[in-house]
């Protein structure tokens, strides 16, 4: 990811901790790439209670062609 990030502080299970360091050890990826890879996800299902947002993915279906 190569856009400017923002610092922010968030607060997860001694588990969620755990998991995520054992991931990390076992992947090399490092867990701040998991955490924003859950955000995105969480964006994505949430997406139609943002309105006015567009997605930064082509639509799965194309527009119907424009009428005559």
């Amino acid at each position: 990811m190569s856009r400017k990030k923002v610092s922010t502080t968030i607060y997860i299970t001694p588990e969620q901790a755990e998991r995520l360091k054992m991931l990390h050890e076992r992947t090399k990826v490092p867990i701040a790439v998991y955490i924003r890879e859950g955000i995105d996800m969480v964006l994505k299902h949430y997406e139609h209670v943002l309105p006015g947002q567009m997605s930064l993915e082509p639509p799965s279906v194309p527009p119907p062609p424009p009428k005559k």
